[in-house]
């Protein structure tokens, strides 16, 4: 009887719960002191949609395509210092913004979020809050999905939204569509609110990327500020000018900013800098 009420209470809780993934443990082996190892988990969703990943596909848009991909060096590194930095706060929400377009946030929050669900046991939800310019599930798939757009002015239900990438268990995305040009204001509805508090509170340990526009283009990153722990500015090599990072740094002075990451940067043949 109590195996039947607990299977009832997460069927419920996978209806109401629209983040809702299931959680199975794997068989494990012991250590050679007979103490029991940490047992990995699968993930199996229930109400997100899986996308077969498409490698030649995500090579041409420079998006991680798999473990060996030399691409995904240098967003290690940048994985091991945002964790470090967020875990040592007690940190979970991260936006990526940069001063001005052009300067490749948008992909750098995209592979950011592969490499650090590719951590074992660290799940991350990706979320496109760049309104004016909805770019991430371009760079992941041909298909043309609803989003962010349609969950504030559709009502569509978020189950409807959300979407994973086959083998990369652990990360969600939650893509934008369609263009808002009001997009300040929709920021701070009620049902913006609602949904970010809803994101927020349901899984304490995972964390959300925030994909934003440039806080030189628009208001948006301030006025989304409250909600959002800190915040990584991408800034690219020789496009960046140095009087527009000053002015987006100053913006931000009152928020927690992680750090800059220096895009496209040649110097000894890596992309990405930290």
């Amino acid at each position: 009887m109590e195996r039947i009420k607990q299977a009832l209470e997460r069927a419920r809780d996978q209806r109401t719960d629209p983040f809702a993934a299931q959680k199975r443990d794997v068989p494990y082996t012991r250590k050679r002191d007979h103490t029991p190892a940490a047992a990995p988990t699968e993930i199996v969703y229930t109400q997100t949609r899986q996308l077969e990943i498409d490698p030649g596909f995500l090579r041409a848009n420079r998006v991680i395509s798999s473990l060996n991909d030399p691409v995904s060096e240098p967003y290690k590194i940048l994985r091991t210092k945002v964790l470090q930095r967020m875990r040592a706060n007690n940190w979970r929400t991260l936006a990526l913004t940069s001063p001005t377009e052009g300067c490749g946030k948008t992909l750098t929050a995209i592979n950011l979020a592969i490499s650090i669900a590719r951590e074992a046991n660290q799940t991350v939800l990706l979320v496109d809050l760049d309104m004016k310019r909805p770019q991430v599930q371009r760079y992941l798939t041909r298909d043309e999905m609803p989003g962010i757009s349609d969950y504030l002015l559709k009502e569509t239900p978020v189950p409807e939204l959300l979407f994973n990438l086959k083998g990369i268990e652990r990360l969600v995305v939650l893509p934008g569509h369609d263009s808002i040009t009001h997009s300040s204001e929709m920021l701070s509805s009620p049902r913006m609110v609602n949904l970010m508090q809803e994101m927020k509170s349901r899984y304490p340990s995972r964390l959300i990327l925030i994909d934003m526009p440039p806080v030189l283009a628009c208001d948006d990153v301030l006025a989304f500020s409250p909600h959002l722990d800190a915040v990584l500015l991408v800034a690219s090599d020789g496009e960046t000018d140095r009087d527009d990072l000053t002015r987006a740094v100053g913006l931000l002075e009152k928020m927690n900013v992680l750090g800059i990451t220096l895009n496209k940067s040649s110097a000894r043949n890596y992309g990405y800098y930290y």
